[in-house]
């Protein structure tokens, strides 16, 4: 006999499949209620989380996921029914132009990998300019709704004004006991660039102005979007081969180098403990492979004279990604005449948080900064 929980699951699967079908059958299909659409990513997310298809998510079946959502198990159980999962809110960018959300960009095996794409404000006809965004967190944490957080949407919602599409991503995150490592975050980051590339006429943008901006471990990743050839680093087949063009990065707060080790020391200390290691090497890495694995995770190692340009932020006090990763960077593209630029934030820790003063510039003023280094390169490809 099925449970009543496996039946109220069943039930939402159907409603939401008949949903989904009768929406795919018309273009001008009415906008779906907000109780429909929540029941939709409910649904969604249950099929992902519901590990023994007993139509509930229990704690033990991902103990992180289950603490993310901690506030909407209400009776403390440590179960999430579909009703409970429904209060769950996603956060999007609030915007006055066309929307384009949750689109599925890339299937691997059961999971669905989405992106938020977000038009201009303006009255400009397309094909848009599109900025990528991918977030931080690790490589283990956070997602595409980061990019309706503070100082990003401060950053995406100026952009959208100057003309620029937002397309904000979500890729598969790295967790212990696998099989998900740094490589595959970058991976399905190119894979998002290559899908709007393949489909630019019918979403209206252009693909050979491809931005790309990331914080923290979306600042390696975007640096990756960046100076990696399209055709490098392979992911789904459906997308290979596909053609598009960087023009110009920004990354705060982002490393370049996991070789070189004394870059993640904050001050001379010899205290290094190898932090990210075990997010590019799997459990089941060959220890031979150590070296070539990390070398093939550092942007530094992609960076070329004819790269496109690129702008590294950091903080002078962030212990997380310290700020010798953007000196180090530098060095070396003035060495091979490439074109990077940097600015080092005063007093500012991971995340621009304040150490021991106020931060200068201030957020606003690396809002501004970072918004004048995309329009600043957008003009110049126009032209």
């Amino acid at each position: 006999m099925i449970n009543r929980s496996r039946q109220m699951w069943l039930i939402a699967t159907f409603i939401c499949l008949f949903t989904v079908t009768g929406n795919a059958q018309s273009t001008d299909s009415p906008k779906a209620s907000p109780q429909t659409e929540s029941l939709k990513r409910a649904t969604q997310a249950m099929g992902k989380l519901d590990k023994d298809g007993n139509g509930t998510f229990e704690k033990q079946e991902n103990v992180r996921a289950f603490n993310r959502r901690q506030k909407l198990d209400t009776n403390k159980d440590d179960v999430l029914t579909i009703k409970e999962l429904q209060r769950e809110r996603k956060n999007y960018l609030a915007t006055n132009g066309e929307q384009k959300l949750d689109v599925v960009y890339k299937r691997v095996g059961r999971r669905e990998l989405q992106l938020d794409l977000y038009y201009p404000t303006s009255n400009a006809a397309g094909p848009y300019p599109v900025i990528i965004y991918t977030h931080g967190g690790g490589w283990a944490a956070g997602s595409k709704q980061g990019a309706a957080n503070g100082s990003f949407a401060a950053v995406f919602s100026k952009l959208l004004d100057h003309g620029f599409a937002v397309a904000s991503v979500d890729y598969r995150l790295y967790r212990k006991d696998g099989p998900i490592a740094m490589r595959d975050c970058v991976i399905d980051s190119k894979d998002a660039v290559r899908y709007l590339a393949k489909n630019a006429n019918s979403l209206n943008l252009n693909p050979s102005q491809c931005f790309t901006m990331g914080d923290s471990a979306g600042g390696q990743i975007a640096q990756m979007l960046l100076l990696t050839s399209p055709e490098s680093l392979a992911g789904d087949v459906v997308l290979s081969g596909t053609e598009y063009q960087m023009v110009a990065g920004v990354s705060w707060y982002g490393p370049c180098d996991f070789e070189k080790t004394d870059l993640f020391n904050h001050d001379d200390r010899a205290d290094f403990r190898d932090r990210f290691g075990p997010r590019i090497l799997l459990p089941d890495s060959d220890p031979a492979d150590k070296i070539a694995l990390y070398r093939e995770m550092s942007p530094i190692n992609y960076l070329a004279k004819n790269s496109p340009p690129l702008l590294m932020i950091q903080g002078d006090k962030d212990t997380t990604i310290p700020v010798k990763h953007a000196y180090y960077m530098k060095q070396k593209a003035d060495t091979l005449a490439a074109p990077v630029e940097i600015k080092i934030v005063k007093n500012a820790g991971h995340n621009w948080r304040k150490v021991d003063a106020d931060i200068e510039p201030t957020r606003e003023e690396i809002v501004d900064l970072t918004v004048q280094f995309f329009v600043n390169h957008l003009t110049s490809t126009v032209q």
